[in-house]
Parts: structure tokens; sequence; C-alpha cells
């Protein structure tokens, strides 16, 4: 389990990552964060640009599950139910039980598994220590407290690093 809290690649925007993509990098699972990542904390109900992404990924036959840490389920558990996707809740991220127990009930193995979420300290470690391709985005809604500007500040230096790797890549 390799100790690791830069991601493999950086997006602006979930939106960014297309099946296609996703499928060039071998990824049949995706596994992603809810809070942050796919909407802000407290938007209660998917929008249709979210519905249309997972969507897309259903057709190209990538699988999608939210691993969440979210103490009380109702908000996830609401919010999946309208998608119409599963969840593992309780994920206890930076562990990588929540992201292990989500791959074996999807039945996929990690080398077929990305992991995408917006914190590195909880989402890319967890996807690091799972051994699953860690995927970052910045934040939706941006850094609103003082908590989020300064763990938004001290994630930068690692973006960068990954954002350098990125741009050798292509």
């Amino acid at each position: 389990m390799p100790f690791s809290l830069t991601p493999r690649w950086v997006f602006q925007y979930y939106s960014e990552i297309t099946p296609d993509w996703l499928r060039q990098q071998g990824i049949t699972l995706l596994l992603s964060d809810l809070d942050f990542t796919l909407a802000a904390k407290k938007t209660r109900r998917p929008d249709q640009s979210l519905r249309d992404w997972i969507a897309a990924l259903r057709n190209a036959g990538i699988g999608f599950m939210i691993v969440s840490n979210n103490r009380s389920g109702s908000r996830v558990t609401e919010f999946c139910a309208d998608l119409g996707v599963p969840y593992q809740g309780r994920a206890g991220k930076p562990s990588p039980r929540g992201l292990e127990a989500a791959m074996a009930r999807a039945g996929a193995d990690r080398v077929c598994t990305a992991m995408l979420g917006d914190k590195l300290l909880t989402d890319m470690l967890a996807a690091n220590r799972a051994g699953v391709l860690p995927l970052m985005v910045e934040p939706v809604g941006g850094a609103v407290t003082a908590w989020q500007k300064v763990l938004h500040a001290l994630q930068a230096p690692f973006k960068a690093i990954c954002r350098r790797k990125m741009e050798k890549k292509s």
C-alpha cells in the first residue's frame, strides 16, 4: 500500500473525464466521492449535467459507485437513489477499506478501477493505498470556509507536481 497524496491526473470538472478517456486508461469501474467532487455539499439533488454524465458512463459499460465518508447517510442515500447509482457509505477514507468493499460489490479489480475525488488527505491517499488510479478535480463550489481555504492551499504543491507530470505525458 503506497503512501502517496499525489493524484495521477487533475481535472477542473468531473465532466472532463469522458468514457472514452476512461476506456483508454483501462478503467471499467469509476468510484467517486460526492461532496465537492460531483456537487456542492449542500446540494440535495443531482443536476441534469451529472445525470447525463452518469448515463454516458453506463452507456459505455463503465460502472459507477459513490464512496462517501458521510456519517449521516440520508443525503447520500437520497442523492444516489435519485441518480440510480449504488454507494459505499462510511468509507473511512483514507483507509482503503471502503474502496476495496466497493470494488468487491462491483466485482472489479483494482487494475481497472479509478477513484475520483477533491481531497488529497482522504480521496487520493485512499486511492493510492488501494492501488487504483487516483483522479482529482477542483472542488465544486470552491473553498468556502477558512479550513477549506487552508486545506486547498496545502494541496496546491501536490496538484502542481501532478500537472507537471501530465504535461510530460502529452
